[in-house]
C-alpha cells in the first residue's frame, strides 16, 4: 500500500508503495501513475527494531518507526491508527518469522493485561503535563464547537505506550479509565461524554481519533456555536466515514499524484490531502451532495484520462459538472470507495 516515507539525505517526505515480503519490505516509486518495476529501496528486516506508536514529529502522529541493525532510522506514515496498526503488527511479524518463541510472546503482551506495579497516577499526570515531552494539546472541533487545549483518545493512549506506562493498547485504555475516574482528566464533545455513561468500564474511554479529552482542571472550554463556525470549518466537521490513500489526476497538467482522501458525513465531504506536507490541511474538496460516481473499464485509457495508467479507476462528477479521476490500488478498493461514497451523494 501507499505510505510517506521520510528521506535520508533530503528530510523530506515522499510517497511510496510499499510491499512486506518475509525479509524485507520494499518501496517503489509511482510515476505517471503507474508503479515503477523495479524497486526504489528496500529495508532489511533481519535485525530490525519498530517503534509503533511513534511520536517523534507533533505534525505526524501516526508513524511508525524502523531502525535497522546498521542504525538507518526509517518513518513511515499511515492514514490512520488502525492502518498504522495493522502495518505495524505485519512488519513486527516478519522481523520475528524466524523466531516463534518470540511470535508467541508477542501475541501475549499483546493480549496480556498487567498494570506496572505501584503506579503513580500523579506521575503520569505530571508528565503529561511536560512541555517537551508531555501530551500535545491542540485545538478540535466537535459538532460545530471549538475546544481549545484537548486532546484525543487514541492520542493519549498512544502517548501512554511509547512512555513505557503501558504495553498494549488494552492497559493504556484502563490507565486512561483510571486517569478520568481519579478527575485528572474529563470528556469533551457528545462523543466522548456520552462513552462515560456506559456499564462496561473498558468501554467509558475511548482509543478513538474524534473523542476529545482536556485536563479536568483546565480553563472552561472556549467553544463556538455552530453560526459562528466558518463555513470551511464546517466542511470538516462531519463523521469520517472512510479514509486512504488514492491517486488522482491534476486538473490542469493531468499529471497524477497520491494523496490522502477522507471521506465524511453529515455533511457529505470528499476532501484530500497532500501527505508530503507538515500542515493539515485539505488542498482540495468537494461536497458530495448531487455527485454521480462510477467506475471506468480498465481495458485501455478512458477518454478524460492522460498517462500510462495502472488501472482501478473511478470517476466523480460534481453537480458543477467538475470530473475527478482517482485510482485505487485494486479493483476490491475502487468497489469500497464506490460504494462509501454513494449513499452520501
Amino acid at each position: 500500500g501507499f505510505l510517506p516515507l521520510q528521506g535520508h539525505v533530503v528530510r523530506n517526505w515522499k510517497v511510496r508503495w510499499f510491499v512486506l515480503l518475509q525479509d524485507k519490505l520494499l518501496y517503489y516509486k509511482i510515476e505517471g501513475g503507474k508503479k515503477e518495476p523495479s524497486p526504489k529501496g528496500r529495508i532489511l528486516l533481519d535485525g530490525c527494531t519498530i517503534t509503533c506508536p511513534c511520536l517523534e514529529y507533533e505534525n505526524r502522529p501516526l508513524l511508525i518507526k524502523l531502525k535497522t541493525k546498521t542504525n538507518t532510522d526509517y518513518f513511515l506514515e499511515c492514514c490512520s491508527r488502525e492502518e498504522r496498526d495493522s502495518w505495524a503488527l505485519d512488519i513486527t511479524g516478519a522481523i520475528h518469522a524466524g523466531h516463534p518463541v518470540q511470535v508467541q510472546e508477542l501475541h501475549r503482551m499483546k493480549n496480556s493485561f498487567k498494570l506496572l506495579e505501584n503506579i503513580s497516577l500523579h506521575n503520569i499526570v505530571e508528565r503529561m503535563y511536560d512541555n517537551s515531552t508531555g501530551i500535545k494539546l491542540t485545538r478540535n472541533l466537535d459538532q460545530g464547537n471549538r475546544y481549545k487545549e484537548t486532546f484525543t483518545g487514541s492520542a493519549l493512549v498512544d502517548w501512554l505506550i511509547s512512555n513505557s506506562f503501558a504495553v498494549s493498547r488494552f492497559e493504556a485504555v484502563t490507565l486512561a479509565s483510571m486517569l478520568m475516574d481519579e478527575n485528572f482528566i474529563r470528556p469533551v464533545g457528545v462523543r466522548s461524554t456520552e462513552a462515560t455513561r456506559s456499564s462496561d468500564p473498558s468501554e467509558k474511554f475511548l482509543d478513538d481519533s474524534t473523542a476529545l479529552y482536556m485536563f479536568a482542571e483546565s480553563s472552561k472550554k472556549n467553544t463556538s456555536s455552530k453560526e459562528e463556525v466558518q463555513f470551511n470549518i464546517s466542511e470538516l466537521s462531519g463523521t469520517i466515514v472512510k479514509q486512504g490513500f488514492l491517486v488522482k489526476q491534476g486538473h490542469k497538467r493531468k499529471n497524477w499524484k497520491v494523496r490522502k482522501f477522507v471521506l465524511r458525513a453529515e455533511p457529505a465531504f470528499l476532501h484530500y490531502y497532500d501527505p508530503t506536507k507538515e500542515e493539515n490541511k485539505p488542498v482540495g474538496g468537494f461536497s458530495l451532495r448531487g455527485c454521480l460516481v462510477s467506475a471506468l473499464e480498465d481495458n485501455g485509457v478512458p477518454a478524460g484520462v492522460k498517462g500510462n495508467v495502472q488501472g482501478n479507476l473511478f470517476k466523480i462528477i460534481t453537480k458543477n459538472d467538475i470530473h475527478y479521476y482517482i485510482q485505487a490500488s485494486s479493483k476490491a478498493e475502487r468497489v469500497q470507495w464506490i460504494e462509501a461514497i454513494k449513499p452520501l451523494t
